[in-house]
């Protein structure tokens, strides 16, 4: 499951309006703030779909902050989160590494509940943030 930003946006001569800053190509809208709320997870879910069957990538989530950084507009918009039931398909990866290093990597993900796998999955992606 990832949690995707959207932003809800209003002026006084339009429906609610909701964009997503990681799918510039996406957006919906509602009546009331709870019908927008209602078609963005309807739409996000559609359009990650249709990204997948084009055999686009599909982008990890934008932090809050980046948002907010990226687009003027989403300052004055309210945010909530899509979650979107979306894992990426994983593969089988062969790698080389010292032997200490892996006993080491071994004994930290067991202590925290984690596969080796899923250890350095989390590791790399936070090693490029």
């Amino acid at each position: 499951m990832r949690h995707y930003l959207a932003f809800i946006h209003k002026d006084s001569h339009s429906d609610y309006t909701v964009t997503f800053p990681d799918f510039q190509g996406c957006l919906t809208a509602g009546g009331s703030l709870d019908e927008a709320k209602d078609m963005a997870r309807e739409a996000l879910p559609f359009h990650i779909q249709g990204l997948l069957e084009d055999g686009e990538a599909i982008p990890d989530p934008m932090k809050l902050e980046s948002a907010l950084e990226s687009d003027a507009m989403n300052r004055n918009a309210v945010a909530f989160l899509v979650d979107v039931p979306y894992d990426e398909p994983t593969v089988r990866a062969n790698i080389t590494m010292p032997k200490g290093i892996l006993d080491r990597v071994d004994r930290y993900a067991k202590a925290h509940g984690l596969s080796r796998s899923a250890f350095l999955a989390q590791a790399a992606q936070a090693a490029m943030r």
